[in-house]
């Protein structure tokens, strides 16, 4: 549906305990004692990026994925390390990401190619994160794993990710969901000394290629922005704001390095180029917004997925959390929810069948009967916990278009949530069906569209708009203040295709 796990056979695992070798640091000229040298950066490099996309998948737009491997190729050029084979990929993400792997492997996803205001804004993203792989930063946390006595190396792929939301509460950050699955890696999290030379490093690489350095500081503005946009909208819904997941959760937010920023940029202060906003703006015209007809489209309280058929649309103000292989809808407590997910085949082809798979020896009731015409069996029963006492358990299997198997798992936080929701989890259950004609109108996918900014402003603009007027001006740049943009100037919009 959503996130794509990976595994921990994504790195070869190096046995490294007490060897390792000596390099100077491209970026400092100093000798630095380390356990992965630059043929190793890149040969492990080269593994994970095949399993990148495997897992990710790289967006579908050859014009756009040529447009950023251009301008990453240019700034790679005028980096410390322009003989690397770098590679700069766009991929099929919503989520505001960026990364890099050890050996000159550098990822951005769609979703913060969104919020971007210009070519230079994204050549400040780029640039950051071609300065963690200039300056070594993968391999020096290798190094500190090693020096550590952790014995072995084994490292994740995302370089910005922190820990995902554990229990009932899910997780809407691909990469936060990501890094539960595997070691701490090459790439995350990266130290503060090591995000502030990241940052000067970006300055300069703008600045060697024409690009105001000064963008470094819009685009640190931009996702602030984008991340107390989220925070508020996690208080409207009765939420505590998270820490959040994504590019910010692993670079430091504070007034310092904004200040920092500021000094590398008038350091570099001089004549530069266009900032390449027209032809920024030309090249994300049409980019998929939002999440992808194959990864399953929330839509208000209605979850649609174009590709298997089926829609499920959740209880009044309960939440949606897509995720790889299930989507779950939960209670605005987080007390209850219900977890529907895909049965693989070989579990097999009946309900009693599923059921004698997954649980051996079923001890408890079962209810035959029908949801919106497919055929449906209720489980009802007990099964021991972690701690060896009995536990109740609820599920529903249902067979939806084509033969496929669907289980509904009513998750609770303790026996008095799942009494007080049981009425809800069931009616949510319900909803289950194939796509109408009514669902798959709905679930048309959303694209950006870049059109002259009406007379009426974000009111006008957000009337042939899916998303709301807030979400526009946090896409437009004018979130948090600012001056809104002058009728007639391009601005970006959300429409459904």
């Amino acid at each position: 549906m959503f996130f794509r796990q990976l595994g921990l056979s994504l790195f070869t695992v190096l046995m490294l305990a007490g060897c390792g070798t000596t390099v100077v640091n491209p970026v400092t000229g100093q000798t630095e004692r380390t356990v992965m040298d630059e043929p190793m950066e890149i040969a492990e490099g080269k593994k994970a990026h095949a399993e990148v996309l495997k897992s990710y998948g790289a967006y579908p737009d050859a014009k756009l994925q040529a447009y950023v491997n251009e301008v990453g190729q240019k700034l790679a050029r005028n980096s410390h390390r322009a003989n690397l084979p770098w590679t700069f990929t766009v991929l099929d993400s919503p989520e505001v990401n960026a990364f890099a792997l050890p050996g000159g492997y550098v990822y951005i996803t769609r979703g913060i190619l969104a919020y971007m205001e210009s070519e230079a804004d994204m050549a400040g993203v780029i640039g950051h994160e071609i300065g963690h792989v200039t300056a070594r930063h993968g391999a020096q946390r290798a190094t500190r794993q090693q020096a550590a006595g952790i014995g072995v190396l084994a490292a994740t792929v995302l370089g910005a990710i922190l820990e995902g939301a554990a229990g009932l509460e899910g997780s809407t950050e691909l990469f936060g969901q990501v890094a539960q699955g595997v070691a701490a890696g090459y790439v995350a999290r990266y130290s503060r000394e090591q995000e502030l030379q990241a940052d000067a490093l970006g300055a300069e690489y703008l600045a060697r290629n024409r690009y105001d350095p000064g963008n470094m500081v819009d685009v640190i503005g931009v996702l602030y922005s984008q991340e107390r946009y989220a925070a508020d909208q996690a208080r409207a819904r009765g939420e505590t704001p998270s820490e959040g997941g994504g590019w910010l959760s692993s670079h430091p937010s504070n007034e310092q390095r904004l200040r920092d920023i500021r000094q590398h940029a008038a350091a570099h202060a001089g004549q530069y180029g266009d900032d390449g906003r027209d032809r920024f703006l030309r090249m994300i015209e049409g980019m998929r917004f939002g999440e992808s007809p194959s990864q399953g489209l929330t839509r208000g309280q209605h979850f649609y997925h174009p590709d298997l058929g089926v829609a499920i649309t959740a209880s009044a103000g309960w939440r949606i959390v897509n995720a790889d292989d299930s989507v779950t809808m939960m209670a605005p407590d987080r007390g209850a929810a219900l977890r529907l997910m895909g049965v693989p085949a070989e579990l097999g082809r009946s309900h009693d069948e599923i059921i004698r798979q997954l649980l051996k020896t079923p001890q408890g009731r079962i209810t035959r009967g029908q949801i919106n015409g497919l055929p449906a069996t209720h489980f009802e029963g007990q099964v021991a916990g972690r701690d060896g006492r009995a536990q109740r358990l609820d599920f529903t299997l249902v067979t939806g278009p084509r033969q496929a198997q669907y289980l509904m798992l009513y998750l609770a936080a303790d026996a008095g949530a799942l009494q007080r929701h049981f009425a809800q989890l069931v009616a949510t259950e319900k909803t289950f069906r194939v796509l109408t004609d009514e669902d798959r109108q709905a679930a048309r996918p959303w694209q950006i569209r870049v059109v002259p900014m009406p007379r009426g402003g974000f009111a006008e603009l957000q009337r042939q708009a899916v998303v709301s007027q807030a979400q526009l001006r946090l896409l437009n740049g004018v979130y948090a203040g600012g001056r809104d943009p002058d009728p007639g100037r391009p601005v970006k919009t959300v429409v459904a295709r």
